[in-house]
């Protein structure tokens, strides 16, 4: 069993930093002004003519409506999907909005599409919010992280186009704090991440080399579950057709670029993006997924503090994903929230902050100008719990180096 997290308090150095206060309260006063500002505009949700502003919510409520209609295997079908999308927005777009999710997340899709899709769109921004938001709450220990919560730039980026990042956040942070005193509910949590797999694939590998195993076996059935009813709900037709476009999406997004470069976040695309060829990007992007796994099962199998462990674990779901848009870099505010939770026990070394203001700096940059500064910040964020677990990282070497030095 990993060690439970420690009891913060609220005295002397623990205090929050003010800047840090002050850095976060101008942010979530952003955050907060903006969307009803941009509503009343016509900048979201719709435009001036009373047209629906072709964005990735709609692939949700199209779908849902395909659901309904008794049709969810046409959910995948793309050409189908944007003919439902250029009705319910009333106006076409170039490209494609193109439903991915396993079946199991077609669920969620048929609940909103019970809405008219502005009541959805909002209501689903609004009510995945909140179990991030007590997430971030319980992981920093303190009511200074639900302004943390609500300061994180990547909230503008997911909530602008309806994405589902503040719910993969919410369970990636829920599985990690629960799992020293509730790991049937972390088990919970990260079977229901199944909807998103490709954050996933770092757990069992952690899991087993920590030897969580009630967390393992309960995350299994949990996804076993789910993938169960909804072939009972969706039949056999929605599995075929998600594993038959699976494929195609692949080609186009990975290979293609159907969405530009500079909108995903990983090392793969950074490289596509200076104009690498794809074999190349390839290399180094399983380069780095092998260094993280590697490094994390080291890690969890240390005695290093489990804030840390659970921080490396959140940021190494980003660094070896491909396929990773900034809606879905709303897992990074997890790991900030448990640097936060060491800093504000331990107090804050004096390069955190102005490393932490950087990695603001790069994701504010793609928000207002198309730059993609994502992995930047990611590494930025890893770098920093690299060098708060110095010490081990240095007993590791030091452990290996005497056998060979003697």
């Amino acid at each position: 069993m990993a060690a439970s997290l420690p009891v913060q308090t609220n005295q002397g150095r623990d205090a929050v930093p003010a800047a840090l206060f002050n850095v976060c309260f101008v942010l979530f006063v952003v955050n907060a002004a903006f969307f009803p500002a941009a509503y009343f505009s016509h900048w979201w949700i719709f435009d001036e003519n009373g047209l629906g502003i072709p964005t990735d919510f709609v692939n949700v409520w199209s779908a849902g409506q395909l659901v309904l209609d008794g049709h969810p295997a046409l959910a995948y079908d793309w050409d189908i999907q944007k003919q439902v999308q250029v009705a319910v927005l009333g106006q076409s777009y170039p490209g494609n909005f193109a439903w991915h999710y396993p079946p199991p997340f077609l669920f969620v899709a048929a609940l909103l599409a019970h809405f008219p899709y502005a009541v959805a769109f909002v209501g689903w921004a609004a009510i995945s919010f909140v179990p991030y938001l007590a997430a971030m709450r319980a992981i920093v220990g303190r009511p200074f992280g639900l302004l943390l919560a609500a300061a994180f730039p990547v909230v503008f980026t997911n909530t602008l186009v309806g994405q589902n990042g503040f719910l993969t956040a919410a369970l990636i942070g829920g599985a990690l704090y629960l799992m020293p005193m509730r790991p049937v509910l972390s088990g919970i949590c990260l079977g229901l991440l199944s909807y998103k797999p490709q954050y996933g694939l770092l757990f069992p590998l952690v899991l087993i080399a920590a030897s969580q195993w009630t967390v393992f076996f309960t995350a299994g059935i949990v996804a076993v579950v789910m993938a169960t009813a909804s072939w009972v709900a969706f039949g056999t037709e929605s599995w075929q057709a998600f594993f038959h476009w699976m494929p195609m999406f692949s080609q186009a997004f990975l290979t293609e670029g159907r969405a530009p470069w500079w909108k995903l976040q990983s090392l793969f695309a950074l490289i596509r993006y200076f104009g690498g060829s794809e074999q190349l990007a390839w290399i180094f992007q399983w380069i780095m997924t092998a260094s993280v796994a590697v490094g994390l099962v080291l890690m969890w199998r240390s005695r290093i503090s489990y804030p840390l462990k659970a921080a490396a674990l959140a940021t190494g779901t980003l660094l070896i994903t491909p396929y990773l848009f900034m809606y879905d870099m709303m897992v990074l505010a997890i790991a900030v929230a448990f640097l936060a939770r060491i800093a504000l026990a331990t107090g804050f070394r004096r390069y955190e902050l102005p490393a932490l203001a950087c990695a603001l700096i790069l994701i504010v940059n793609f928000i207002l100008l198309g730059v993609p500064g994502g992995l930047g910040a990611t590494l930025i964020v890893a770098g920093l719990i690299l060098r708060r677990a110095g010490p081990w990282w240095q007993r590791q070497w030091m452990s290996h180096a005497a056998p060979a030095a003697a």
